[in-house]
């Protein structure tokens, strides 16, 4: 009769764990179940919890590596389906799940990470409307804070340059789409403040999916938006689409364009204000006057008393003429010095006038130069000169180090 074979318990445990690693079916598996017990470790960043159904239970780790990609955060009681393989864990013999990916079970990944991230920084304050600040009415400088091919700049560059020619605009180009993007975002609107170069900034991108939108939901970036010390309105996709950064931001735009339109006053309407204002003030005037001659004109037909008393009547009534155009002519004087102050500031950014004082406008193909790369060594070139047009061809170019 053989005698058994004894093994130790580490060869005993390294032999069940390879029949566990042998079976296919142990790989790649894909289990439900409920999180508990859950554990995150404070030096490793290794997950521990247990997944159970109603009848088992079975212990699970995920290693940092896998764990940093998750984009929501587990918790005790959260339905899951885990994937990974079956394996024994050699120094206490105990057989566990080896998780390499986790997903919400019945809601996507990034739309748990959104409204947890979001009821996370609500609980901390971070969209009171407290502390949100109201937009400057008439702005000097923006800052726009996006891509700088998007078609959404362009739009929000045409909506300034019509509505409100006289304002400034900043532009800080970032990347607002993949690895990296709410980093540059963030730099971004840091570098306004720092610089303190406009007195209000739009930071948004065009529409997207709900990845393509994802840097907008970082964060970081919503608590340097929160922290930023310039009025920020964020303006990221279509009307529909909800980022973190709109609920952390002073101002929601629905679109890019919108946002265009919320930070810049309308010009026109702003001239035809002051003129309106004008006008009133003239007519509350001359209704103040006739008001006060016809209460002058009641008193001296009920006046019977010696002349002295008639005098005193006419040197009040004086006294109010003279303080009504006084006032009136302070306001008026204010107002056409806005306007004047207005049209300085037109004047001064009309392209003519940039060509009366000596500088130029070259385009190629109709298109204005403004870099050397849009230029290649033979291409016919138009410069348009105060009194006049210059054809040229390029012959070389030299880019400025």
């Amino acid at each position: 009769m053989n005698q058994p074979m004894v093994v130790t318990v580490s060869q005993l445990n390294q032999y069940v764990k390879s029949i566990l690693q042998s079976d296919h079916l142990l790989n790649g598996l894909m289990v439900r179940g409920e999180i508990s017990n859950f554990t995150r470790h404070y030096k490793s960043g290794h997950l521990y919890f247990t997944l159970k159904d109603d009848n088992a239970a079975i212990k699970g780790v995920m290693f940092r590596s896998y764990a940093a990609q998750l984009p929501f955060s587990p918790e005790n009681g959260m339905a899951v389906v885990v994937s990974g393989s079956v394996s024994l864990y050699e120094r206490d013999g105990s057989y566990q799940f080896y998780v390499t990916d986790m997903q919400p079970d019945g809601i996507g990944a990034l739309h748990l990470a959104f409204e947890q991230r979001k009821e996370k920084l609500a609980r901390e304050g971070l969209f009171d409307p407290e502390r949100k600040r109201p937009l400057p009415p008439y702005p000097e400088r923006i800052g726009i804070v996006t891509s700088e091919g998007a078609a959404a700049l362009q739009d929000m560059l045409n909506i300034l340059s019509r509505r409100y020619p006289v304002a400034r605009v900043v532009l800080v180009p970032v990347q607002v789409q993949g690895k990296g993007a709410a980093q540059t975002v963030v730099d971004g609107i840091r570098l306004l403040n720092q610089k303190n170069a406009c007195d209000v900034m739009i930071v948004g991108r065009g529409g997207g999916s709900m990845e393509d939108l994802w840097a907008f939901n970082d964060e970081q970036l919503a608590r340097t938006i929160a922290a930023s010390a310039i009025p920020v309105v964020s303006a990221v996709g279509h009307e529909t689409d909800f980022t973190i950064a709109d609920f952390a931001a002073d101002l929601r735009a629905p679109t890019p364009s919108a946002a265009a339109e919320l930070v810049a006053p309308n010009l026109p309407d702003l001239q035809y204000y002051l003129l309106e204002l004008g006008r009133k003030c003239e007519e509350l005037t001359t209704r103040r006057i006739a008001f006060f001659q016809r209460r002058l004109d009641e008193a001296k037909s009920r006046i019977f008393t010696p002349a002295h008393r008639l005098e005193q009547y006419a040197q009040t009534l004086s006294f109010l003429q003279e303080s009504i155009h006084q006032s009136v002519g302070r306001k008026l004087c204010d107002t056409k010095i806005r306007l004047r102050h207005l049209a300085e500031l037109l004047e001064a950014r009309s392209p003519v006038k940039l060509l009366e004082r000596g500088y130029s406008l070259t385009a190629v193909e109709g298109k204005t130069v403004i870099s050397v790369a849009q230029v290649q060594v033979g291409e016919r070139m138009v410069t348009r000169l105060a009194d006049g047009e210059i054809y040229s061809t390029v012959s070389g170019i030299k880019e400025k180090k």
